[in-house]
């Protein structure tokens, strides 16, 4: 087993930071959001410097009713090769539903929502992540999620789920304790169990994050410190197996650099906890050494050699998931996905309730993206924009990402009638017309000048 040691997940907002902090080994970063050809310079400084980078996928799905997408898989391998990564992770989660399958209009969730623990379900998993296998050019993690809902009828725990998918696929597993602790509080789910279920020599690495308790829901925010429990749940991880990498995921409300750097020392404290609770383990020939060494060459060898073991041919295996259980997977999802952002009657079986705190969630979520792609548009409508996104979400799902969400919403605000003839209204429209058509409506460059500093004026 490749051994990373302590790593931090690379954003934008914390390069500078990342690149002085002592005791990170490695480090991993959104793949969706890396152009391979144009890499940031931090994270071309850190690989110069024999850091390992591992790219981190957010949109495959691969626990989707449809089969990964060809131009999404061959744009992660592309960007695990520009970075020299060891391997590449992915989430056990559907992100879209709709489409062929069910006849209807696709469903973009823009989140990772959680599969239903079902024999049909993990049949449509593991066809999947071997398709997923076969595309990359070097191995697979896959990570469980956090969870607000339940699926009602589950046949199995998440243990014995991720079991299963390790033994038919030989894929590995990027296990999250601070998601184990959201399923703890949210579904009512022992982590220990969790754990002594697991096959714990198939961990690739662990995830680390904070998160934050409102009305009973734990929300897995990933802008809040690690709390003591999740680091509780690390520390028994580690008195069952050594993890070969432990990973600090931040995403949002970024402190300063010393906090980062004592919750890695925190993070530190309970693996080592940990190992004292499972006692010394002798060392194998050939696995000593510095991550620097590793990382120049001896992790992504190690790791790319074992390709074929992790997906063995097991009978039966390719090909298990019919389209009958396909298309069952998919009327599931699409129903689930459909009362979440569509506001679609709620299907048998779910609380209510919950579903109603997951639908918010992810409206809430779609603002703040909207808002980071388009910033002009909370710049043009002040106060009335978060509420009048809310409100657009409730019913108008996502059908193009992010940037034709922000679109979509500008329409929908000018036609809706929120808007009272202004200055708001105007930019609003001058802002839709802009980017709505085939190419840039053409401006005076006094036009252009104007217009800027208006918006500049106000920031």
């Amino acid at each position: 087993m490749v051994r990373l040691g302590t790593g931090i997940g690379w954003r934008p907002e914390i390069a500078d930071a990342v690149e002085r902090m002592p005791g990170v080994d490695w480090v991993e970063v959104v793949a969706e959001n890396l152009c391979p050809g144009h890499l940031p310079e931090s994270l071309v400084r850190l690989r110069e410097r024999g850091v390992t980078v591992v790219p981190h996928g957010v949109s495959l799905g691969l626990g989707g009713a449809e089969r990964p997408d060809e131009g999404r898989l061959a744009a992660l391998a592309e960007r695990a090769g520009a970075l020299g990564a060891p391997l590449v992770t992915e989430h056990i989660a559907f992100v879209r539903a709709g489409g062929p399958l069910t006849a209807s209009a696709r469903l973009e969730a823009g989140h990772l929502l959680p599969v239903p623990r079902t024999r049909d379900a993990l049949d449509v998993l593991c066809e999947n992540v071997r398709i997923a296998q076969r595309a990359l050019p070097v191995p697979l993690a896959v990570e469980n999620i956090a969870a607000l809902i339940s699926w009602p009828g589950e046949e199995m725990t998440e243990g014995q789920f991720l079991y299963e998918l390790v033994e038919r696929t030989g894929v590995r597993l990027l296990i999250d304790v601070a998601n184990l602790h959201t399923n703890h509080v949210n579904r009512g789910e022992d982590p220990a169990k969790a754990l002594a279920e697991l096959p714990v020599e198939a961990i690739a690495y662990v995830h680390v994050a904070g998160g934050v308790e409102k009305d009973g829901v734990w929300h897995d925010s990933h802008a809040h410190p690690v709390p003591r429990p999740v680091l509780d749940v690390l520390t028994d991880l580690a008195s069952r197996v050594a993890p070969p990498g432990v990973l600090l995921e931040r995403d949002e409300d970024f402190p300063e650099a010393g906090e980062l750097e004592r919750e890695l020392t925190a993070i530190g404290e309970a693996v080592r906890a940990g190992t004292r609770a499972r006692g010394p383990e002798p060392v194998a020939e050939g696995t000593r050494g510095t991550v620097a060494e590793a990382a120049r060459g001896t992790v992504a060898e190690a790791v790319r050699g074992t390709v074929a073991e992790q997906a063995p041919e097991a009978p039966g295996a390719v090909g298990e998931a019919g389209e009958r259980v396909r298309e069952r997977v998919a009327l599931a999802q699409t129903a689930l996905l459909s009362a979440l952002v569509a506001g679609t009657p709620v299907p048998e079986g779910f609380d209510r309730r919950r579903l109603g705190i997951q639908a918010r969630a992810l409206a809430a979520k779609r603002a703040g993206v909207v808002a980071k792609v388009a910033p002009e548009l909370p710049v043009v409508l002040g106060t009335a924009y978060r509420p009048a996104f809310l409100s657009y979400a409730q019913s108008r799902p996502m059908r193009g990402g992010y940037r034709q969400d922000a679109l979509d919403f500008a329409e929908w605000a000018l036609l809706s009638g929120g808007l009272a003839e202004g200055r708001a209204k105007r930019e609003l429209r001058e802002w839709w017309l802009d980017r709505s058509g085939p190419a840039p409506r053409r401006r005076s460059r006094a036009a252009r000048v104007a217009r800027m500093g208006r918006v500049l004026m106000r920031r």
